[in-house]
């Protein structure tokens, strides 16, 4: 895993010292993102400097150093991330008579996008990317994000600059960049917990969306295109497998997705928690290897949280060396501090405390890991996936009134309550965060249409706060089909890349740890699009196809439970050892002296979760990261 950062003066006037210190600068920033080695190219009369940082993992030698050149000289690249497949384009190179200087997927990828352009290298490669190609005959810069957005690329134009970088910190570390927050971005954020691209926190940035590639044409002008897309996948026709044969092939195709992210030359293992997606991929990597997989898992010590247990047991069943750490309020304290820095947008996804924690614990042992993220969206696994297909059959023939009616009645209580309710049922038995569940599911009921519980669901600010007006809504190229499908869908689209990918890359690169997802290969991500909804949620079981693939390898009894996600007890942490810490950051003349959003809700918000009436503690949490980001990258209001 890499860090890539650059700019070019349209005006072409820097001298090559000034390309060459800025972009050492813009690389520097970065520098976690690859400690192994960094360096700067530079073309004073194309006006352009390409830096990069390395974290070696496949051709340790100076072979595998960027910025790299194409053979015939015309290209130049810096790129972040693994092609798995490289090994076997590399044999077709070969049989046209290239000659290898080393054995890096760099130069396999850079060679034919020499050869066979960019535009048909793309659909071959199997792997996360984020690219930076430079085409010095034409000078041409090409942006490129892989299709899922497993890694990040940030780029934009002020005046007459145009700047890229994994991510904004190496584009703010430019002299000449100007910092202006954008309203709408932090509208978004609000709603989602994390800003969704092409959005960005600054003005005249934005993220490049998964599946699309930037040209960036001598004059200055950035177009931007797809050349993958999640609206087609779902195009595809359906399967004509039984269900049997669906699952046989999603091990098939599982399996060696797998295989080909165990190919590293440095140590390697897996992020375990003890549900379906990372059990299933610690399975299938165990039984492609002849020695204990390293594994590791984060614990915290609350009941309706702690996953450790079931790891260990897994991982006891599968024989995988497995060490777990656990994650104390106090730990948690000293964290805070620098998410700011990590996510250097606002980001307040509270699982990126754990994240880090395992990511930083695996870091002590292996410089690859391999996890379980992206099985959720693949396979229908959220809880939400499930309810809103059930509550769409259900509600049909309800009037609305009488549901308004009980969605009133289910929210009026307030979470603390549900919560005791909950503790007089079996520990066996009871649903996990029971008060906010049942405050999601009022206002679920409240809801008219499918689409608007999905949104009502996902939503974390759903009121006015900033005075932007624009509600959420769904992305466009939604696809007609049940109510599962579609919250599946826009998952990928949105809430995948821009949360979940996010945080696993940025709690990752902070510890300069590779974090590899084989159930985002492209290959099962289209492949589980043609599965029908019913063979994804089987008889009301959420993501069928993996389960039956696990229970090939682990018994159903370690694994079968009620999903609580990689989540932490925030609310309780708010409300007791972090509250002196969200008070300072939620005071209502500090939030008034920022001037980005209307201080009177999150108040009431605040003394509303402080009297256990109210379910918002993520929301709440937003807030403060909000402002923590605010602090460390803006000032103080």
């Amino acid at each position: 895993m890499c860090g890539i950062a650059g700019y070019i003066d349209l005006d072409r006037r820097s001298p090559d010292a000034l390309l060459a210190e800025t972009g050492r600068a813009m690389t520097d920033a970065i520098y976690r993102r690859g400690p192994d080695m960094g360096a700067v190219w530079t073309d004073e009369a194309a006006g352009i400097a390409q830096g990069f940082r390395r974290l070696a993992i496949i051709d340790l030698s100076e072979a595998g150093h960027q910025p790299m050149h194409s053979a015939d000289g015309r290209f130049v690249i810096t790129y972040n991330g693994e092609i798995y497949n490289y090994q076997d384009l590399a044999e077709d190179l070969a049989s046209r008579g290239h000659r290898f200087r080393g054995h890096s997927d760099t130069e396999v990828m850079l060679e034919l996008f020499a050869r066979d352009g960019v535009e048909k290298t793309l659909p071959r490669l199997i792997g996360m990317f984020a690219i930076a190609l430079w085409d010095r005959r034409d000078r041409r810069l090409t942006l490129i994000r892989d299709r899922l957005g497993i890694k990040p690329v940030y780029f934009g134009r002020q005046g007459h600059r145009v700047y890229w970088g994994s991510e904004l910190k190496a584009i703010r570390a430019h002299r000449d960049f100007v910092a202006h927050v954008d309203p709408a971005a932090i509208n978004g954020f609000l709603q989602g917990n994390a800003v969704t691209a092409p959005a960005c926190i600054y003005r005249d940035i934005q993220a490049l969306p998964p599946g699309h590639l930037a040209t960036v044409a001598a004059n200055g002008d950035i177009d931007i295109r797809p050349y993958w897309s999640m609206e087609d996948v779902a195009k595809a026709p359906q399967t004509t497998l039984s269900l049997d044969e669906a699952v046989d092939e999603a091990e098939r195709l599982i399996g060696d997705a797998v295989r080909r992210r165990m190919v590293a030359d440095v140590p390697l293992g897996a992020l375990l928690s003890g549900g379906i997606d990372s059990s299933t991929v610690v399975a299938l990597m165990q039984k492609a290897s002849n020695r204990p997989v390293k594994t590791y898992t984060i614990g915290f010590g609350a009941a309706d949280y702690d996953e450790a247990t079931h790891a260990e047991a897994v991982a006891k069943h599968l024989g995988t060396d497995h060490r777990t750490l656990s994650l104390s309020p106090d730990a948690a304290r000293d964290l805070i501090p620098n998410l700011p820095d990590w996510y250097d947008e606002p980001f307040a996804d509270s699982s990126a405390l754990p994240t880090y924690l395992v990511s930083r614990l695996a870091r002590e042992d292996v410089t690859v890991a391999l996890s379980g993220d992206g099985g959720d969206e693949v396979f229908f696994g959220y809880n939400r996936h499930k309810a809103l297909g059930a509550m769409e059959r259900r509600l049909a023939s309800v009037p609305g009134f009488a549901r308004r009616l009980a969605g009133c009645a289910l929210a009026a209580p307030g979470p603390a309550l549900w919560d005791s309710l909950a503790n007089m049922i079996p520990a066996s038995k009871r649903p996990r965060m029971a008060g906010v569940k049942v405050q999601k599911l009022g206002r679920a009921l409240r809801a008219d249409t499918a689409d608007q519980r999905y949104l009502d669901v996902v939503t974390h600010w759903p009121g006015n706060l900033t005075g932007q007006h624009p509600p959420p809504r769904l992305p466009k190229g939604i696809p007609a089909g049940d109510a599962a499908l579609r919250a599946a869908w826009t998952d990928t689209v949105t809430y995948l890349p821009s949360d979940i990918l996010t945080k696993v890359d940025r709690a990752s690169m902070a510890v300069s740890l590779e974090a590899r997802v084989p159930l985002l290969d492209h290959r099962v991500v289209e492949f589980a699009w043609t599965l029908p909804t019913e063979y994804k949620i089987h008889n009301g079981v959420t993501k069928y196809p993996l389960r039956e693939i696990l229970y090939r390898h682990v018994p159903r009894a370690l694994v079968d439970r009620p999903k609580s996600g990689f989540a932490i007890p925030l609310g309780d942490w708010l409300a007791g050892p972090l509250r002196d810490w969200a008070e300072s950051l939620l005071n209502e003349d500090r939030i008034a002296k920022r001037g980005w959003i209307d201080p009177a809700p999150v108040r009431k918000a605040w003394s509303d979760h402080l009297a256990g009436r109210g379910a918002r503690a993520e929301a709440l949490w937003g807030i403060c990261m909000l402002e923590a980001w605010a602090e460390r990258w803006i000032g103080t209001p």
